[in-house]
């Protein structure tokens, strides 16, 4: 009977271990997948080069589509050929649109949607586990530009992080005590971060 007892528990403890497990997989890829999708929600957010967009126009399958920025920051549509979208907001965009379908159909409607921001740009470097460039999302902090690389080697020294930003022409440097920082006493080393900073985990 004791013997019994002994596998069953045993069983329901490994049912509960691995349903455990499996909450914690489920929490980091829901995780993973809000940090790698930079989708614009913010509508003040401006169009640039490289991001991709998506133009859904209502009943119109054949001009609805996903497109690139191109680097002179105009995209290509059916009927309007190219229109200007870099510097604008999804919404200027959508009525500029708009306006020029006016000629080729019946009152459009027509919806945008910034589905990948490649413009703006933030890049880890040094002691982290996946160094790269990573989309700058609306008030991207440090702590979290260093998530997305997925945290540090063993070999990090976490205590003098800092970040390089160009300001003026000249490279301004900015100290990031991680340590500190996540058990708050410096979160004003948690800065945001701007297009085109350097994290450098040395």
């Amino acid at each position: 009977m004791k013997a019994l007892l002994s596998i069953g528990l045993g069983t329901m403890l490994a049912a509960g271990s691995a349903a455990a497990q499996d909450a914690a997989k489920s929490s980091s890829k829901a995780a993973q997948t809000t940090s790698q999708s930079p989708v614009a929600a913010d509508a003040s957010y401006r169009i640039g080069p490289q991001d991709v967009l998506r133009i859904d126009v209502w009943k119109e399958a054949e001009i609805s589509r996903s497109v690139p920025v191109r680097p002179d920051g105009k995209i290509s549509l059916p009927l309007l050929n190219d229109v200007q979208a870099a510097g604008l907001t999804a919404m200027e965009l959508a009525n500029n649109i708009t306006e020029g379908l006016k000629k080729f159909i019946t009152s459009p409607q027509v919806t945008v949607s910034v589905t990948e921001i490649n413009s703006r740009r933030v890049y880890v470097t040094g002691e982290v586990t996946k160094p790269g460039a990573f989309a700058l999302l609306p008030n991207m902090t440090v702590l979290q530009a260093v998530t997305s690389a997925s945290g540090f080697t063993q070999f990090a020294r976490t205590k003098k992080i800092y970040v390089l930003r160009n300001e003026g022409g000249k490279q301004v440097k900015y100290p990031f005590n991680y340590n500190e920082v996540v058990s708050g006493k410096r979160p004003e080393d948690n800065i945001t971060l701007q297009p085109g900073d350097t994290i450098v985990v040395p």
